[in-house]
């Protein structure tokens, strides 16, 4: 499944593994990208799946006319040695019925190379959340069972709130209560296999609806640096309220081009 880009497959051992979840508003794949171009990564291979929808484009982490006109394809890894840190970013949606047979592929992957862990950045539907949801905080976590003792205390000591369980057919009143993860796409399945294969998995995600998603994905990074640290305040001023997150030069076109001219 994981093609290296060299000659030598890369040792992962001891790394975290980021991916999104391709879920309402992109807002996973749109954090990977910002971590992505903050931290300067780079790619050291990609995934050859049936699973995905295949696509090609330009390099979308392009810095100079150099590099602008590499090609990216619909799954690909990156790397931070320094900080220990893997990126798998998503391009493209699921084929039918294909979505499984992904995770357990992802899955088996992160087992073999011996990843200390893999946090999913996704979203849910913020028109599904309930009475309680409404009136906290838009971000919440899920821990697989083989995570919970290594992170418990520090993610208590954030204050962050769980993802609560929800009736598993909401139109049934005595229904059982389940983790429900509304257009969170494949989240809820790779909780489920993380659960069940005992790997170490964290599950962040916020509440969104789809529009200019950027905030969200913001809002999102932010809450991941809360506990990874991934990146620095770039002064000591506890009044300095933004970090210094780069945009890729890709979304300048995000919501396409500029009206023309001659409409005028």
């Amino acid at each position: 499944m994981f093609v290296p880009c060299g000659d030598s497959v890369p040792d992962l051992a001891g790394c975290t593994l980021l991916m999104p979840a391709v879920s309402v508003g992109n807002v996973g794949q749109l954090a990977i990208d910002l971590i992505i171009s903050t931290l300067n990564m780079y790619k050291i291979g990609y995934f050859y799946t049936d699973c995905l929808v295949p696509m090609v484009g330009n390099n979308p982490y392009a810095t100079a006319e150099e590099n602008s006109t590499e090609l990216s394809i619909n799954a690909e890894v990156y790397a931070s040695p320094s900080k220990k840190l893997v990126a798998l970013q998503l391009r493209s949606i699921f084929i039918k019925y294909k979505s499984k047979s992904f995770c357990e592929k992802l899955l088996f992957w992160v087992k073999s190379s011996n990843c200390a862990k893999v946090v999913v950045l996704s979203s849910s539907h913020s028109y599904h959340r309930n009475d309680l949801q409404l009136r906290s905080t838009p971000f919440r976590y899920l821990l697989t069972p083989s995570m919970q003792k290594s992170v418990q205390n520090k993610i208590q000591s954030l204050n962050w709130e769980e993802m609560e369980k929800s009736p598993c057919i909401p139109e049934i009143d005595d229904s059982e209560f389940c983790v429900r993860i509304p257009g969170g796409g494949i989240t809820k399945t790779l909780y489920d296999e993380g659960c069940s294969k005992e790997i170490p998995m964290v599950i962040l995600l916020k509440f969104v609806s789809e529009g200019d998603n950027i905030p969200d994905a913001l809002g999102l990074v932010e809450y991941l640096n809360e506990w990874l640290q991934i990146i620095k305040p770039c002064c000591d001023d506890p009044s300095a309220s933004a970090l210094p997150w780069k945009m890729p030069s890709s979304w300048r076109l995000l919501f396409g081009s500029g009206l023309p001219p001659a409409l005028f």
